[in-house]
């Protein structure tokens, strides 16, 4: 698993916190509808289980940040959007106590959310990364059909076997035969010395 970046846990913190005020306050809105301080009974009950819900879906989207998932990028967004909107009505209708906060909480979580670590986590890995020098070009080999490298071919099954094809044997160079000796001319006998007969060729 990839290392978590700083700002991603910080940007999860804050959509938790999101998530931990919008809980509190469908609590006291639950709170003041059961003592009957709501203006109607069956709207206050449902604005708490809004309330509720939205905190349940809020501390998911927490949860997928701190798990750097691609698809909690766009609802921490979104959230941080809500709550700036929220904040500024309150500071104009000045519950300064409650808009100050929500505006700071928005600003950060933008701020967090738009960094290039946060980004970079949230992405995911990029392609070809950890791969050995080896394993490119495998995984090109299998894109091809090809085996990998370093595996022999394996034979079709529905293919019949080729007879193998006898290995030619290396040109040897021809047998020189032995060059005909020359007869060597008769040495004339030294003077003095009788010269030995001739053979006739005997008559059939």
């Amino acid at each position: 698993m990839q290392q978590r970046p700083p700002s991603l846990l910080g940007a999860a913190a804050v959509q938790a916190a999101d998530a931990v005020i919008v809980l509190a306050a469908s609590v006291l809105a639950g709170v003041d509808t059961m003592a009957g301080q709501s203006y109607q009974r069956g709207s206050g009950i449902a604005l708490t289980l809004i309330g509720l819900g939205t905190a349940v879906a809020l501390a998911w989207v927490a949860w997928g940040l701190y798990q750097a998932r691609r698809w909690s990028r766009t609802p921490m967004a979104l959230t941080q959007l809500f709550v700036g909107i929220v904040g500024v009505y309150l500071v104009q209708g000045h519950r300064y106590e409650w808009g100050i906060p929500s505006l700071a909480l928005a600003i950060i979580g933008f701020a967090l959310l738009v960094t290039p670590a946060t980004l970079r986590a949230l992405a995911g890995p990029q392609p070809g990364a950890g791969l050995q020098p080896g394993d490119s070009q495998q995984g090109g080999n299998r894109r091809q059909g090809g085996p990998p490298s370093g595996t022999a071919a394996r034979p079709d099954p529905g293919q019949r076997p080729r007879p193998a094809k006898p290995v030619a044997q290396a040109n040897a160079s021809p047998s020189k035969k032995p060059a005909a000796k020359t007869p060597s001319p008769a040495k004339p006998p030294a003077p003095g010395q009788p010269r030995p007969p001739r053979k006739r060729p005997a008559r059939g």
